[in-house]
């Protein structure tokens, strides 16, 4: 299983990636040992997320994802808000 997300930083941005453990990418996110980008940009929060099968799904999907403008992110965010794969509910 893993994941195509995107969280909002601190700063009002959005950022994209790929993970196949999101609990743990958003704790390293949020700890500064996430991406460069959100480094000095957190605490990050979780807006959308999708699940695949496997990770080259999420990274294909990662790769649509980052390439919408801003205003397209937004749209999918409150269209799809977040999709998480039952029982399980990232905070």
């Amino acid at each position: 299983m893993a994941f195509a997300y995107i969280v909002e930083c601190a700063d009002g941005t959005l950022y994209t990636g790929w993970t196949t453990d999101l609990q743990a990418r958003l704790t390293a996110h949020n700890a500064g040992t996430g991406a460069r980008y959100t480094r000095g940009r957190g605490p990050v929060r979780l807006v959308y997320c999708e699940e695949y099968a496997d990770a080259n799904e999420a990274r294909r999907r990662e790769w649509e994802i980052k390439r919408l403008d801003r205003r397209r992110k937004e749209e999918l965010v409150a269209a799809g808000g977040r999709k998480e794969p039952a029982g399980k509910e990232p905070s």
